[in-house]
């Protein structure tokens, strides 16, 4: 092998040897490093041991044929440069050779100077070739250079609570931070180095990168937005930009990610609130509405029509109301008149108040308080226990049959006052139990359909016993009752 200054690497393949000497010696001369083969196997020996940039292959050798020796060199490396000498090949082969990926041809025999113009030719398209690609390395170098260093930006980047991720523009991931990885549940070992689809299973999303990676941004200084949808509900908002160079050309792209799966549930709460108040609002004013026009139309009044009419009426004003107290509750507005409270004396006068309604439907409603007097105070507001307990007694009564029976037990337990409110009617299945504090969720059963209420009494209740600091829970059985305990905990006013 001929070397020299140049950096471009040239092998001459030719089974005459004056045509191997007469061509490296001239290419020599115009400074390539130059290496010769006799035949298409030992010039493939070469290429596949060290770096060729151009090779002058004659079609016509014994051995392996000029035509599979440039299938190989293509497969091998498409980017060689190769100009297919031709001698007894017709020019209709030479043609061929070019349309499998050769890049010119010369005839034999070949004067010195037509060797040296197509050799300049495939030189400058080389090097051209060779600049794009340094340019391109040079490029996403920068880039890669962001996963490398170790300095302040890399140590900012991976410290934000936000998933960052940044590609070149082959669409490979060149840095990432731990909450990305965190956000996909994906190893916290994996590195940079792959295609973004190798990290995210989301054939749109990783398109969204691929375009943004290639140039494809939005117009001024918007950012393109994705709506990531994972596994466990989960949603992650993308937000990618192009990141560009000092030419203004597309170096990559990177991306920012946000966790809105809270964001989501409240928008789907949000939408259920609408279209449960409107269902609840519409149905008892269309019944109103109707009574109150049959009610016109005859002479005497009738007492069953207006009776629905009030009926409804409540509702709406308790529906209302549940609503209130359920935006003061959100809001963090409960409980702020907090002191300490005697919840035997609350229970008697919850009892006493709300007997009345037992009574009517035939129902026994008893208290059943610890034998030892002077119990420990809670800390809480007034207001709050009376709506927990209240709520809860209420809901027996509703939710037991005609000459049922409800007890409320209060006990002292592991320094906790423990309320049990217990029924023997209708009760409900386990599958119930778990949905039983959702807002507007309701039970219903052929025993349960024709009893009226919002929905909310008991999401208010386990929104201040969660206030308190107590905890509620629930055992039943279908047709043999339920009970709720409540646990609050005895606490010292605090300030």
């Amino acid at each position: 092998m001929n070397k020299s200054e140049n950096s471009l690497h040239v092998l001459v393949v030719d089974d005459e040897q004056g045509i191997r000497e007469g061509a490296e010696r001239i290419l020599s001369r115009m400074g390539f490093t130059v290496s010769t083969a006799s035949r298409g196997a030992a010039g493939l020996e070469i290429i596949y041991a060290e770096p060729v940039h151009i090779v002058f292959l004659d079609l016509k050798m014994p051995g392996i044929g000029g035509m599979e020796v440039l299938a190989r060199i293509k497969e091998f490396n498409e980017k060689i440069m190769v100009i297919v000498v031709t001698g007894f090949a017709t020019l209709e082969t030479a043609i061929e050779a070019m349309k499998k990926g050769a890049y010119d041809f010369i005839p034999k025999p070949f004067e010195p100077d037509s060797l040296r113009m197509v050799v300049r030719r495939a030189q400058e398209r080389m090097e051209l070739s060779l600049e794009a690609e340094r340019l391109e390395k040079e490029r996403n170098r920068t880039l890669l250079d962001l996963d490398n260093e170790k300095s302040r930006t890399r140590t900012i980047i991976e410290s934000l609570p936000n998933g960052v991720v940044v590609t070149n523009t082959e669409g490979v991931v060149v840095l990432m931070n731990p909450a990305f990885l965190l956000y996909l549940n994906l190893d916290v070992t994996l590195k940079p180095g792959k295609k973004i689809g190798e990290y995210v299973d989301d054939e749109g999303f990783c398109e969204r990168v691929m375009a943004l990676s290639q140039g494809d941004c939005p117009s001024g200084n918007d950012s393109s937005s994705y709506e990531l949808a994972l596994p466990d509900n989960k949603f992650m908002m993308a937000e990618g930009r192009c990141i560009l160079g000092e030419e203004n050309e597309c170096l990559g792209a990177v991306l920012i990610l946000a966790d809105i799966t809270a964001m989501k549930a409240l928008d789907q709460l949000k939408s259920d609130f609408v279209a449960k108040v409107s269902h609840e609002l519409r149905s008892p004013l269309s019944t109103i509405h109707e009574q109150l026009v049959m009610v016109e139309k005859k002479p005497e009044n009738d007492e069953y029509l207006l009776s629905r009419a009030r009926e409804k009426t409540n509702g709406l004003i308790s529906l209302i109301g549940d609503l209130l107290d359920l935006s003061r509750i959100e809001e963090g507005h409960a409980g702020e008149e907090a002191q300490p409270v005697l919840v035997d004396e609350l229970l008697e006068s919850i009892v006493d108040f709300i007997k009345a309604q037992a009574e009517s439907r035939k129902q026994s409603l008893k208290l059943e308080l610890p034998v030892e007097k002077n119990l420990p105070p809670v800390f809480a507001d007034p207001m709050a226990l009376e709506s927990i307990f209240g709520n809860l007694i209420a809901n027996a009564i509703k939710y037991t049959q005609d000459g049922g029976s409800i007890k409320v037990r209060l006990e002292l337990l592991d320094n906790q006052l423990q309320v049990a409110v217990i029924d023997n009617g209708f009760g409900m299945e386990a599958r119930q139990i778990d949905k039983l504090f959702t807002k507007f969720f309701r039970i219903k059963t052929e025993k349960t359909r024709y009893i009226t209420g919002t929905g909310l009494g008991l999401s208010i209740v386990k929104s201040l016993i969660d206030k308190l600091n107590g905890s509620i829970s629930v055992t039943s059985q279908p047709d043999q009752g339920s009970t709720f305990t409540v646990r609050l905990p005895i606490m010292e006013k605090s300030h």
